[in-house]
């Protein structure tokens, strides 16, 4: 996606080797617009799974998912919890999900009543590294008995692995601008990117 690619190179920040930071448009301040383009390029590439929910995880990934869902008609969005609220009294699918940013591990939690069998499920999120949170998202699609339609990620950092380990197990990986390496705060894209 040229204006996505066109964005991360005016505005983001290459931060060693391994991270890019887009807060000034995607994750702390949002450019609606470019969010509303980017809603629009996953319900295009997403057309034909016939998608009955996004599913995200807090926090960064929400506003990307409302987009998202907008533009799939305004389905539900789904988003795991990564601590357990006091108003979580049923029961819930839970998977353990590393953060690569943070370097934590937390369990990430979803109520049962809002992951059904009958769903057929897309997996958004603003990054993909190592994969951790698309397969734990995944998980708690599985415990449902839900359809996996795919995992659609806005920033994929290819050179960690991510998208192979999904794709190694047959799931399909949609990222909408994809980062072969960062060196010496230089961004090279993949020419895997449309």
């Amino acid at each position: 996606m040229k204006i996505l690619k066109d964005r991360i190179v005016a505005d983001g920040v290459a931060i060693g080797t391994e991270i890019v930071k887009v807060d000034s448009f995607l994750n702390h301040q949002i450019d609606v617009e470019l969010l509303d383009q980017i809603g629009q390029e996953f319900a295009e590439r997403f057309r034909d799974c016939e998608v009955t929910k996004i599913l995200t995880v807090e926090a960064s990934g929400i506003a990307v998912a409302c987009m998202v869902a907008r533009h799939f008609g305004n389905i539900p969005v789904v988003f795991a919890k990564k601590a357990a609220p006091s108003t979580m009294t049923e029961g819930f699918y839970g998977a353990e999900v590393k953060s690569f940013t943070k370097g934590t591990t937390s369990v990430v939690r979803v109520s049962e009543k809002f992951l059904k069998e009958e769903d057929k499920v897309l997996i958004i999120d603003d990054f993909l590294a190592h994969g951790e949170a698309a397969l734990g998202l995944s998980n708690l699609v599985e415990q449902a008995g839900a359809s996996l339609a795919g995992v659609g990620s806005v920033i994929e950092k290819q050179f960690q692995g991510g998208s192979k380990r999904l794709r190694d197990l047959d799931i399909r990986v949609e990222s909408l601008a994809v980062i072969e390496a960062i060196k010496d705060g230089e961004i090279t894209f993949s020419e895997r990117l449309k």
